[in-house]
């Protein structure tokens, strides 16, 4: 539960878009591929364990909380055995990050460290920058940017402006499922003084930013193609539009927690799908 398995698409897709673009330029390296994709979702874990243990602490995660149960603040778990899976999991993390270290270069070691740190950060520290309306920023910089053309990186040893490209699309997409979990909380968090994005515009524009996220990334995801290399097939990212119809429906039309919690799981498809798509376009191209 404190792992959070359904968070791991926001992981998983980044790199998948990253690599489909690698393949495309060039020859492929599967095992190069299986240590950034570990990487990549032990960080995700280790991020989730450890903003599980740090919202405890800060007292953002209360019974009146609408969103699936945190385990240190429901006393499932002691805060030491969270504290610890959280050390074990970025300890998993950093080693596959040793290997790409290997292969692919040193830069690779700030990439990580600095992954890492913003999860830690994001609830925790001093000043959690997740707490000034800076989380959708960071996410859409470490999910998006990081990750896709980080994952390019570990394949080719270069970086191309395709693959800065590709990144945004994926980062806001991944983005706005962080936006969704914000627009449920909204009510708590700013009792806890937790003042997320959402806190900071208020419910209604909070929902017009995230419509015009899943716009601009369906426009975004499209540009490889109408200004660069890459085929048409790139509009095959148009089939997951009834999706993100869908969803922003439900996000601007309701206020509930059940709904918002389908909305949240529905937002981790449209990313994965979406990303699915992209990549698919990118080795047809």
């Amino acid at each position: 539960m404190a792992a959070r398995p359904r968070t791991l698409p926001a992981a998983i897709a980044p790199v998948l878009v990253g690599t489909a673009l690698a393949i495309h330029v060039g020859p492929f390296h599967a095992v190069r591929f299986v240590a950034a994709l570990l990487g990549a979702m032990l960080i995700q874990v280790g991020t989730n364990l450890s903003n599980d243990y740090s919202d405890a602490r800060r007292g953002a995660d209360t019974e009146e909380r609408i969103g699936p149960v945190r385990v240190t603040a429901g006393g499932l778990v002691p805060p030491r055995q969270v504290l610890v899976a959280t050390y074990v999991t970025f300890g998993l993390a950093v080693l596959c990050g040793v290997y790409l270290i290997a292969v692919a270069g040193w830069v690779l070691l700030a990439v990580g460290a600095a992954s890492i740190l913003a999860g830690v950060l994001y609830t925790g520290g001093p000043r959690p920058y997740g707490y000034e309306g800076l989380g959708e920023l960071f996410v859409f910089l470490f999910f998006g940017i990081v990750a896709v053309t980080g994952s390019y990186f570990v394949q080719r040893r270069e970086l191309s402006w395709e693959a800065f490209v590709l990144a945004v699309p994926v980062g806001l997409l991944i983005a706005a499922i962080l936006v969704v979990n914000n627009v449920r909380d909204i009510d708590t968090d700013r009792r806890a003084g937790k003042r997320t994005l959402a806190v900071r515009l208020g419910r209604n524009r909070t929902r017009t930013l995230f419509v015009a996220m899943l716009a601009v990334a369906f426009a975004a995801g499209l540009v490889c193609w109408l200004v660069g290399p890459l085929s048409p097939w790139l509009a095959l990212t148009l089939l997951a539009a009834p999706l993100a119809v869908t969803l922003a429906r439900t996000v601007v039309t309701h206020s509930d927690g059940p709904s918002l919690n389908g909305a949240l799981a529905q937002s981790g498809i449209l990313a994965l799908v979406y990303c699915l798509l992209l990549g698919a376009g990118v080795l047809s191209s």
